[in-house]
């Protein structure tokens, strides 16, 4: 007598359709990672108000940056590893309320050294963010979508960095003011926090690895009566058999064998783009008033140029699940490579707009991809903290590619070799794509 054997939790979320649960689980995720586009979007235009506020040297602006990434590569490290302990959504509100609470008490201060000191503890709180958003998303989406839901969630960045153009345009510039309520709208996120801590889910291969095998149930079957689904066989004691707990297994480190190929590719294509985007966009208007623009002119090229990201977010939606995750990143990781090359030569408005909203789409779609294909190549056990370990080496880029743009400005190296350098960067990550394993349409290691 042939028996049909009882689904585990993950292959009945992996097998489920798309509901409305996954909808408010991709929105209200989505929203946390557009805030954080916001501030980090934000930055770019306060920098070029207070450069003149403040008499601000180019050092000094760099480091209001460079001191945010800081805290950024710090909090990505550490937020994946408590993301493995204490859980992917309490990890994820309490991001967002230091970040909140951090860039609306940096719209009071009056002086660089405090707003230094907030802009590191405001990348502590982002940094955590991003990878334990996506990693949540990941464990609790259907398997022949998840990419396509990770890219969606990731397109909520552009949502994020456009809002944050739309401040700059409107609110930062007006008056000397106008870039203190330009950051006070960062409490924002302080409050989304408490709708993130009760109004979504937590991950349900998270649970089970804790042991928590009722409140894994019960996460489970909200996204099945969301889409109609029966519940599986019981056992004899009327306890669904996909409960059974597991043989407990040792997690595997991030550099053991069985893992340090995919964990070299991933750090070095999260290293790449990380040099290449933040060196770019954060210095888009600045380079911008540079090339003679004045400051409201150069702040409207940057918003068009940040309307490109959309697109480039929805064809990689689409390509990563036709094509796959790695062919996808290194298409766009290529293509960037391409427009970061022609945005150095660009010296009239057309070019620039052009060669910067190709940038824009190309970057951001390799974003949504890298973003798909990072929490799928490690196990549960180490999901958390894989994501966050690559996203924390690729902080240390966005920590140096703000201080190397001014030195290679001063010495006269010019745009030209700016771009050439960012054009480098992407192609090596696009070559580093090919050490990650393919992950479409494969169930998630438990």
């Amino acid at each position: 007598m042939s028996t049909t054997p009882t689904p585990s939790r993950a292959e009945r979320l992996g097998a489920l359709p798309y509901t409305r649960r996954h909808t408010r689980l991709l929105v209200g995720s989505g929203t946390g990672w557009a805030l954080d586009a916001m501030d980090v979007g934000l930055i770019s235009f306060v920098i070029v108000v207070l450069a003149d506020q403040w008499d601000l040297t180019t050092g000094e602006r760099s480091w209001i940056v460079t001191v945010g990434f800081i805290g950024m590569a710090i909090g990505a490290t550490v937020g994946g590893w408590l993301a493995d302990r204490f859980g992917r959504r309490a990890v994820f509100a309490t991001t967002l309320l230091v970040y909140g609470l951090a860039t609306g008490a940096s719209a009071l201060v009056g002086g660089l050294a405090a707003f230094l000191v907030l802009r590191f503890v405001v990348g502590l709180g982002l940094g955590a963010e991003l990878p334990v958003a996506s990693t949540l998303v990941s464990e609790l989406s259907p398997t022949r979508i998840r990419g396509r839901l990770v890219v969606a969630l990731e397109s909520f960045w552009a949502l994020g960095w456009i809002l944050a153009a739309v401040i700059g345009f409107y609110v930062v510039p007006r008056g000397d003011d106008g870039w203190r309520w330009g950051l006070a709208l960062g409490l924002v996120p302080a409050v989304y926090a408490l709708v993130v801590r009760f109004g979504l889910p937590e991950s349900a291969a998270w649970l089970e690895r804790r042991g928590r095998h009722e409140e894994a149930e019960r996460v489970v079957r909200g996204f099945e009566e969301s889409a109609g689904a029966d519940p599986p066989p019981t056992s004899t004691k009327g306890v669904p058999a996909a409960v059974a707990e597991p043989v407990p297994q040792a997690a595997p480190g991030l550099w053991s064998r069985e893992l340090r190929r995919r964990t070299l590719g991933i750090w070095l294509v999260w290293f790449g783009v990380n040099f290449s985007y933040y060196g770019a966009f954060l210095w888009i208007p600045s380079l911008l008033v540079a090339r003679g623009h004045d400051v409201t002119t150069s702040f409207g090229y940057t918003l068009v140029i940040t309307l490109a990201q959309l697109p480039g977010y929805a064809l990689a939606a689409v390509l990563v699940e036709a094509w796959g995750r790695r062919s996808t990143l290194a298409l766009f990781l290529l293509g960037s490579a391409v427009a970061a090359w022609f945005f150095g030569q660009s010296d009239s408005a057309t070019s620039i707009i052009v060669a910067g909203s190709a940038l824009s789409f190309c970057n951001l779609g390799a974003w949504g991809a890298l973003y798909a294909i990072t929490p799928e190549i490690y196990p549960t056990a180490v999901r958390g903290s894989g994501a966050g370990a690559a996203a924390g080496f690729g902080r240390l880029a966005s920590i140096a590619a703000p201080l190397v743009v001014p030195v290679l400005l001063e010495r006269g190296g010019g745009d030209v070799l700016v771009f050439t350098i960012f054009t480098a960067a992407f192609v090596v990550a696009a070559a580093a794509a090919f050490l990650l394993p393919e992950t479409r349409g494969c169930a998630l290691d438990t």
